[in-house]
């Protein structure tokens, strides 16, 4: 497949100023050259004009002009996949762009699947498989946390750690296998300290790239936060503030809200998904009870809870419900109205954080989303946190290597036959090596790259 020339809209599709048709592989010059008519007196086909170099013209398919465009040719290698790449910015559109794509497809090219012109730059060694998720990362970021996450790992922060580590493990295996070859060779004192050496320090790196899973995913995915509360405590109008616009109606009415409400805001760099849900109250109405159930299940998906409470009201025996029933997740008790005088009995947070707001005027949301924050991430957030954190299917690898090298190590130290200790020695390096690519199956590779869109 990799001598398929493919060809793909690598802009969203809708309605814009310019979008971008790119064809990658052998024929690619070919293929554009076949279809562009320079605007210019001179001739020169794409195929002899230098490298990056921008061309004006139309694309013409059977004497008939379809669009005004300008070609970017790049010759291999110096090309995001190594390979002739070509760029037809024409006008966005959505029947426009694609009557340009159509015209290249006919001339020859296949359509790219699912992020074939990444996956071609990992194969041809453009970057290694942990750059590539970083591309996907770049794409989906949706925060500048994320951004900046993504940038660092596709800049090879990442993969530098693990190339050292595979590298340490690589010299132990060597030393290792050797001694298999030459069994009337002990190893000596000195080197079996320095190969002991060698796993331990493997060991703690690896210890210190899993302890930044969590942060990872939290960075990547965002969270999920429910509000709760019983009827009329000031939910909708929470959701407002934090948002810092009016999304959800506000009325006096008990019971407005009957459905769950999702909106998205960046709250201190991570990406929090705030969810309005409707009061849990018993009824009769058919509509209100699917909005409890909805909120319900909500709830279940939540990773933290904001319970919203009324402090200018006594506790009511539903406040005492919410209290008992959502224990068992990470929560806040958000104590509403703090402008009106404090009629609020003494609150069993159960190690809960307490804050208190009030969402006509905005007074104490700041303080609220700290906690937030706090609640979800412990400590400051460093720019070397953010070279090194690891995706889930790092993690995965990384268990898999810790457990292999600390098996390894037992037995090197107990002097177990070497065989057995070199088995567990490659066990450990080849799972380090997914991560940046030196060890990869086809279905890992393809369960990868199917994640990205089809123009990446």
């Amino acid at each position: 497949m990799l001598d398929d020339t493919i060809a793909a809209i690598a802009t969203p599709l809708g309605q814009g100023g310019l979008a971008v048709i790119r064809v990658s592989g052998g024929k690619a010059l070919a293929t554009v050259d076949a279809l562009f008519t320079p605007a210019s007196k001179s001739k020169t086909r794409l195929a002899k004009a230098k490298t990056h170099t921008l061309h004006y013209g139309h694309i013409v398919r059977d004497g008939q002009r379809l669009d005004e465009v300008i070609v970017s040719v790049m010759k291999a290698p110096a090309t995001f996949t190594r390979e002739d790449v070509v760029e037809i910015s024409c006008h966005g559109g959505i029947r426009s762009t694609k009557t340009v794509l159509d015209a290249v497809l006919d001339a020859g090219p296949r359509l790219a699947l699912p992020g074939e012109f990444t996956k071609r730059a990992f194969m041809h060694g453009r970057i290694d498989l942990a750059q590539a998720e970083a591309i996907a990362d770049l794409i989906h970021a949706r925060t500048d946390l994320a951004l900046s996450a993504a940038n660092e790992q596709l800049a090879g922060k990442l993969s530098q750690r693990i190339n050292k580590l595979r590298d340490d493990l690589m010299h132990v295996l060597a030393h290792i296998e050797a001694n298999i070859d030459f069994p009337d060779e002990d190893i000596e004192p000195d080197t079996l300290s320095g190969l002991v050496q060698r796993l331990e320090n493997a060991g703690r790196l690896i210890d210190e790239l899993l302890s930044t899973a969590n942060e990872g995913q939290l960075i990547r995915r965002g969270i999920r936060a429910a509000i709760i509360g019983r009827p009329n405590v000031g939910k909708s109008s929470l959701l407002n503030q934090l948002l810092g616009r009016e999304r959800a109606i506000v009325s006096a009415v008990a019971g407005t809200t009957r459905d769950t409400i999702s909106e998205e805001a960046q709250i201190r760099g991570i990406a929090v998904v705030f969810i309005d849900t409707a009061g849990l109250q018993e009824s009769d109405d058919p509509i209100e009870r699917e909005g409890i159930r909805r909120s319900r299940e909500s709830l279940t998906q939540a990773d933290l809870i904001l319970h919203v409470i009324d402090a200018s009201e006594a506790l009511t025996s539903d406040d005492q419900v919410y209290l008992a029933d959502f224990d068992g997740k990470p929560r806040i008790l958000v104590l509403n109205k703090s402008d009106l005088p404090n009629r609020l009995d003494q609150t069993e947070s159960k190690g809960s954080p307490i804050v208190s707001v009030s969402c006509l005027n905005g007074q104490g949301i700041e303080p609220l989303k700290e906690s937030i924050r706090n609640l979800v991430w412990d400590g400051d957030i460093t720019s070397e946190m953010l070279e090194v954190m690891i995706n889930s299917r790092h993690q995965e690898a990384l268990r898999r290597a810790s457990d292999s090298l600390r098996t390894a190590l037992e037995q090197l130290l107990a002097g177990t036959p070497l065989d057995l200790v070199a088995l567990d020695l490659r066990i450990g390096t080849n799972a380090v090596g997914e991560i940046v690519g030196q060890t990869t199956t086809e279905d890992l590779l393809d369960s990868i790259f199917s994640t990205f869109c089809i123009g990446k």
